[in-house]
């Protein structure tokens, strides 16, 4: 394979409104540490950071943003910080920054990921990307998505269906995407899981630029118009000019915009403990229960109480003779429920 830089683009532009109130527009979802230590931003830098060095690493965000980033990820260089003069969904971005990381390496192979998953097993996740990686170097006319194998009905989640075509590479099957499918109801979501020739879209991929460029030139023939005259990312008129085209780009993603029109996509199967952590419901899957089975994150104190989901963001919560309810506590709000309706919390952000 000729050599060919290896890059990795977080997308980091989201307002993960689902996880309100502690997920607010000032400070979002990927910039929290709803699960562990570390922020989901920092854990995604830092899991590819392992193989990919930090100047070949690049996150797109606004402007908003930009000081967040620089403070949760000092390593990362700040040219390496692309930023976004408003939020247009994913073909605009990622038509954006691959013309951007194109002015500073001319030969590249980019990967998509965005800033709020959590993957359990790094290294296979770690080895699926370098088999992408590879494939994508020695066939450029393709793109290579990473599909979930699925372990329940899920109706959060698009879906990738699998065709009979497919090779091995380092013991990974790489297999040729028959379509992509919307996010499905139950009963839909149940025959998927049953039928086994599906996969969860996690929305991560890999494309050499120059392919995805020609993709994007015949299916988003506008935005790359507007997009493709940008001068120099390094001259004074490009903060200016990007404000103006970037801003008439239509909205769409690029599931839309690339991958439902191409028949060049291939999807590696995949099952390294990924999750997007959607709703606050998720939460239960990734934080172990005490012994009465309470979800606890934060400064939190039980009595004689079992079967809760508590988060508490900034004060002491104690809990007393109580049983099955959430309850999550910001700066500005706390809120409870039954915890079999956690997953609704986010609806009362437009009421409040």
């Amino acid at each position: 394979m000729e050599d060919i830089k290896k890059c990795i683009l977080i997308m980091a532009g989201g307002k993960g409104t689902r996880f309100w109130p502690q997920s607010t527009d000032e400070k979002p979802k990927q910039f929290l540490n709803l699960v562990g230590e570390k922020t989901m931003i920092q854990e995604t830098f830092e899991r590819v950071n392992k193989k990919i060095p930090s100047n070949q690493i690049f996150v797109i965000t606004c402007e908003k943003y930009k000081k967040l980033i620089q403070e949760q990820i000092p390593e990362l260089p700040i040219k390496n910080i692309i930023i976004e003069p408003e939020g247009r969904n994913t073909a605009p971005c990622i038509l954006l920054s691959t013309l951007y990381i194109k002015q500073i390496f001319e030969n590249v192979n980019i990967t998509v990921l965005p800033a709020d998953h959590i993957i359990s097993n790094i290294n296979d996740f770690l080895e699926t990307l370098e088999v992408a990686n590879c494939f994508v170097g020695n066939n450029k006319g393709t793109i290579v998505t990473i599909g979930i194998k699925p372990d329940r009905a899920e109706t959060g989640y698009g879906y990738i269906k699998k065709s009979d075509e497919k090779v091995y590479l380092n013991k990974k099957e790489i297999i040729k995407v028959e379509k992509f499918v919307e996010k499905p109801n139950i009963e839909k979501a149940n025959e998927y899981l049953e039928d086994g020739g599906y996969l969860w879209n996690a929305g991560m991929f890999v494309f050499n630029a120059d392919y995805m460029l020609e993709e994007l030139k015949d299916n988003f023939a506008e935005g790359y118009k507007l997009l493709k005259e940008l001068p120099s990312i390094e001259s004074d008129e490009y903060k200016i000019k990007l404000k103006e085209n970037y801003n008439k780009c239509e909205s769409i993603s690029i599931d839309y915009a690339v991958m439902e029109k191409t028949n060049n996509i291939h999807v590696i199967p995949s099952d390294f403990g990924w999750d997007d952590i959607g709703t606050w419901k998720a939460l239960q899957r990734y934080i172990k229960p005490d012994e009465a089975s309470n979800i606890i994150k934060g400064e939190v104190k039980t009595f004689n109480s079992s079967n809760n989901v508590v988060y508490a963001g900034n004060k002491e919560i104690i809990l007393l003779d109580i049983d099955n309810i959430f309850l999550i506590e910001s700066n500005d709000v706390i809120i409870v429920g039954k915890k079999e309706e956690i997953s609704k919390v986010h609806e009362l952000r437009k009421v409040k």
